[in-house]
């Protein structure tokens, strides 16, 4: 069994619920949570490391951590 750990932190003191993450993530796994109306991570096992949240974060409230490694991917033919 493979073990996920958090790939993505969001500091909901620093974040002010622009919403910039969520519209630049990907894979859709910063979402708006409505009662703070602030960004949280869903389904961190679908995080790619890319990275694209980060740079445009007016507050840098989101960390992305290196604990997660992406799969290598590997074609053969």
């Amino acid at each position: 069994m493979e073990v996920i750990t958090i790939a993505v932190i969001i500091d909901s003191e620093l974040c002010n619920g622009c919403g910039i993450c969520v519209n630049y993530c990907p894979m859709d796994v910063i979402r708006m949570d409505e009662e703070s109306q602030k960004a949280i991570t869903k389904y961190l096992e679908d995080c790619m490391l890319c990275e694209l949240c980060v740079p445009d974060c007016p507050t840098n409230a989101i960390t992305v951590t290196p604990e997660k490694t992406a799969p290598l991917m590997v074609s053969w033919g």
